[in-house]
């Protein structure tokens, strides 16, 4: 599903973000990527995405080589993905239904069919009776949750989700994982980026490390590893 084979980015000023990273994901897995602050998380996460371009290596999504992907082509790359940000970048002037509608509009999904899965999905994240308020009525948990559904919208084979539990209280933290873990027993493969030690020593799921760039850590069920 994903494939990165010495994978390097360095940003203006030769700050190599990183160095010779190699990992592959496969269909159907749940996978935390953990390190600490200017590891290389969000840079990978990005290079997925193609926000970014790589400086070398190879980028493989879906066994596409999304590096020789033309920019104009990179919207229906994005169509494989889901997101979940950490900041949600949510439109508050928009309905919590509206949110969630605006990420089938914009793949050109009929008007039927949105009216249908909409609701299904708010359903599915327990927001079915806050359709009609808007995000900044809701609290941070009900917002990440928004997020959670726009990202499911399109059905994406790969759901990326970048710190779910950052914002949120112990108990809400573990609802999002038992969300996202419903969601990758049903086939979707799960990438978490995380700073969270107790969620990931609990899950035991794959963990990837990574240090300055480097992948120091690759377990099948893992623990947390600190950055030192």
């Amino acid at each position: 599903m994903i494939r990165l084979e010495n994978v390097t980015k360095l940003y203006p000023g030769s700050v190599k973000a990183l160095d010779d990273v190699s990992f592959s994901i496969d269909k159907g897995e749940f996978v935390f990527i953990v390190g600490g602050s200017g590891s290389g998380k969000t840079t990978i996460i990005k290079a997925i995405m193609r926000e970014i371009d790589i400086t070398s290596g190879q980028l493989y999504v879906e066994g596409v080589d999304i590096t020789r992907i033309r920019r104009s082509k990179v919207h229906k790359l994005r169509r494989n993905l889901g997101i979940v940000f950490q900041d949600f970048r949510l439109l508050n002037n928009r309905t919590v239904y509206q949110n969630v509608a605006f990420a089938l509009k914009i793949t050109e999904t009929p008007r039927r069919t949105i009216r249908k899965t909409v609701p299904m999905l708010l359903s599915m994240v327990g927001l079915n009776k806050k359709a009609n308020m808007k995000p900044s009525e809701l609290s941070g948990g009900e917002q990440q949750r928004i997020a959670l559904a726009r990202a499911l919208a399109n059905n994406p084979p790969i759901l990326i989700a970048d710190e779910p539990t950052g914002n949120l209280d112990p108990q809400r933290s573990w609802e999002m994982m038992k969300l996202l873990q419903e969601i990758n027993m049903k086939g979707t493969t799960v990438l978490v980026v995380t700073h969270d030690k107790e969620i990931v020593d609990a899950m035991k799921k794959r963990v990837i490390a990574l240090r300055n760039g480097r992948v120091v850590k690759d377990m099948k069920r893992g623990d947390y590893v600190h950055e030192h």
